[in-house]
């Protein structure tokens, strides 16, 4: 079992910028690859980025790309997600999910665990 609380949500201006924050407790974190997922009102939740195991490798959506960055602190069992130059776009409930073993993917049904979320609002 492991439990995942996010944080770093808020209101910003569009071309602003965040940090999201998951921290992790129970099992091991360094067994568990990462990941972060958005969902905005009347939508499906939808993958943003992943990050494996060691942090070697990461997987992004293409909407996100040169703009959001996952990384994780396997020694502080934490994973983040920058996110610059925000779009009204970006507004959503931001998920942290974990998934037993290393590879990137994006299907929301492979992930194992899930945070509450923190809402993200971006304004035009």
């Amino acid at each position: 079992q492991v439990q995942l609380v996010e944080s770093g949500g808020g209101l910003v201006q569009a071309g602003g910028s965040l940090r999201l924050s998951c921290a992790a407790s129970g099992r091991t974190f360094s067994n568990y690859a990462m990941g972060w997922f958005r969902q905005a009102p009347g939508k499906e939740r939808e993958f943003v980025a992943a990050i494996t195991r060691s942090g070697s490798s990461t997987l992004y959506t293409d909407s996100v790309k040169g703009r959001f960055t996952i990384s994780r602190d396997n020694a502080k069992n934490m994973v983040y997600l920058q996110m610059n130059s925000l779009k009204p776009e970006d507004t959503a409930v931001y998920y942290c999910a974990a998934r037993i073993g290393s590879a990137v993917l994006s299907g929301s049904q492979l992930y194992d665990y899930w945070g509450q979320g923190t809402q993200v609002t971006a304004s035009s």
